[in-house]
């Protein structure tokens, strides 16, 4: 195995041309990773080892998203495990991606990677993370504010719990409702995702309901 295959196995920042990039993403090898491209390096996410805290969190997080929306009648359109390009310069693929409002139905069907020099990023992005934590509140989390997302929570899988943040002029800070979706409290998501300890979905969604209404 060659030097670059193996920091890419071990999910960490590579430094690599473009094309390395492309090269990667498109091997075999590694067609069940996530790919992430800023500032002249890469990161491969292996998805073999995810398992069923971050698998459910993951579905909790979407579950709490859509139902609220829906609720609320907020028009939204939201994307699991996306891939976004602007060609050369950066690609990322969230968890979840959620285009809101004037937005929800910009991208037309029929779409492969979304094409950022034709599309607009999404509203908000979540990460949820067990091993990938530090990354995801570091690195990605200077790349989402520098293409110009405008909400990015990372869901921390060992506590259960949301850090949400909103971006603006390449910057961010922590916020405890949800700008994207108004009237949304990241405390609620977090009590969601306490719940999903002992309930099951239906439960947690159920109560999630309870407290929309």
């Amino acid at each position: 195995m060659d030097k670059l295959s193996t920091l890419i196995a071990s999910d960490t920042w590579v430094p690599a041309t473009w094309e390395e990039f492309l090269s990667a993403v498109d091997d075999p090898a590694y067609g069940k990773s996530k790919g992430y491209y800023s500032n002249g390096r890469m990161r491969l996410e292996m998805q073999l080892s995810v398992g069923f805290d971050h698998s459910n969190n993951h579905a909790i997080i979407a579950l709490a998203i859509n139902l609220y929306g829906i609720l609320k009648g907020i028009p939204f359109t939201g994307l699991d495990n996306c891939s976004f390009r602007k060609t050369g310069y950066v690609e990322f693929q969230p968890d979840l991606a959620y285009y809101v409002g004037t937005k929800a139905n910009v991208i037309p069907s029929g779409t492969g990677i979304v094409n950022l020099e034709e599309y607009p990023v999404p509203d908000l992005v979540v990460e949820v993370a067990k091993s990938s934590l530090l990354d995801d509140r570091t690195v990605k989390r200077v790349l989402y504010e520098d293409v110009g997302i405008a909400e990015y929570w990372i869901v921390n899988v060992e506590t259960a719990a949301v850090m949400a943040y909103q971006m603006s002029d390449r910057g961010s800070q922590r916020i405890d409702t949800s700008v994207m979706f108004p009237g949304l409290e990241i405390a609620t998501l977090d009590q969601a995702l306490q719940r999903s300890l002992t309930q099951d979905q239906s439960q947690v969604g159920a109560w999630l309901m309870a407290q929309f209404k």
